[in-house]
């Protein structure tokens, strides 16, 4: 007998919006699945110059647990799912290593923290010591976790789902509308003969108040400044919460060898460029609570002053994370395809509001996404 030929799943056809860290990373993880084809459409790409368009680029980042699991059980499962898979992902030898820093992370609370504590899951994690503590914190821990190199994890996230068969082109919209009904043909590098898309993944963070068709006037802007130092010699990262309010001192090292400092969280401020002040403020809290960022021959005859850090500051950050009343909004609207000229309904699925959470909470996402597709599109029966 002939042996059966094999069957081929016809693919469906996938346009995401957005190129921050959510919108990647969704889009690598269903291009990974064979049912799927995936374009990303998005304004701005990892590799161009820096941004305020672009919150992804100025994130520290590290993975810190902020959500309790009583709290927001959703929340934290998706960042432990994420951990998951940077921590393999941080694995030395693994081909993202140098996306990212293992790190001993020392963390001081202003208030008692709920118990009980997700950070407890983290490797290593211990609680401080009484005598371990800086002036005005009430409690502590020190656990390992990692910190991510962006600019570098950015650009790895896009050569993968390149790699996977992915495709990514530069546009913007006015409103879902225009996709659903002209699909990626209406951008350049898209092609007449492209198919309209089985489904719209909407990935765009603060973009989802103004772009026409979501228009969610619950997001709204977190404004976040940094300052980065070149300082190698920093190989642990520190948190000090300075008040109920989240507000935070954060020392960030980076496998390249810059430490990000930081940082504030101020909402609905629109403001696009780092303010003096606010930079003179953080390097004044950041010496404070890590005098290791001076040189080790200054610290090595004198106490370090802020004059001893200034001439390694090699660069200012501020960024809008795009915060969300309500918190992350992760469903399925379906749209009549009526209104965009076409036969039955259209699924678009929203990922965003992540507000400070996009890096750790990013890969829990994506699998959320995947699930409500599969479901969506019914590929969850045929595959």
């Amino acid at each position: 007998m002939e042996a059966a030929a094999p069957t081929t799943i016809a693919k469906k056809e996938v346009v995401v919006l957005g190129a921050g860290v959510v919108g990647l990373t969704t889009a690598l993880k269903l291009q990974q699945e064979e049912h799927y084809q995936v374009t990303i459409v998005s304004e701005v790409i990892p590799s161009d110059p820096k941004s305020i368009k672009y919150t992804s680029w100025w994130a520290g980042a590290h993975h810190v647990y902020n959500s309790i699991k009583k709290d927001d059980p959703n929340l934290y499962l998706f960042e432990q799912e994420t951990f998951k898979v940077m921590w393999e992902l941080s694995e030395p030898g693994s081909n993202a290593e140098e996306s990212f820093l293992r790190i001993p992370q020392t963390e001081y609370y202003y208030t008692e923290r709920p118990q009980p504590d997700p950070l407890e899951n983290m490797p290593d994690y211990r609680h401080l010591r009484e005598d371990e503590l800086i002036h005005g914190a009430k409690a502590g821990a020190a656990f390992t976790t990692f910190t991510i190199d962006v600019p570098i994890y950015l650009n790895y996230l896009l050569m993968r789902f390149l790699a996977y068969g992915g495709r990514i082109l530069r546009g913007s919209l006015l409103h879902i509308n225009q996709v659903l009904e002209g699909g990626t043909s209406l951008f350049a590098g898209g092609s007449p003969r492209d198919p309209l898309p089985d489904a719209l993944v909407v990935c765009c963070g603060l973009g989802a108040r103004f772009l026409g068709g979501i228009e969610d006037k619950d997001v709204y802007p977190i404004r976040g400044q940094t300052v980065l130092v070149r300082a190698p010699w920093v190989r642990s990262g520190r948190t000090h919460e300075i008040d109920a309010s989240g507000a935070c001192t954060y020392i960030i090292p980076r496998r390249s060898s810059d430490v990000i400092i930081g940082g504030t969280r101020v909402p609905n401020d629109w403001f696009p460029h780092a303010r003096p002040e606010t930079t003179e403020d953080i390097l004044t809290r950041g010496l404070v609570l890590c005098p290791e960022l001076a040189p080790p021959e200054v610290r090595a005859i004198r106490t370090p002053t802020l004059a001893d850090i200034l001439p390694h500051v090699v660069g200012e950050g501020c960024g809008l994370r795009p915060g969300r009343k309500g918190g992350i909004r992760l469903e399925v609207e379906w749209i009549d395809g009526e209104k965009v000229r076409r036969e039955g309904r259209v699924p678009v699925i929203h990922n965003y509001g992540h507000a400070g959470y996009g890096f750790q909470a990013s890969w829990g996402c994506a699998n959320k996404v995947l699930t409500l597709l599969d479901d969506a599109l019914g590929m969850s029966k045929e595959v």
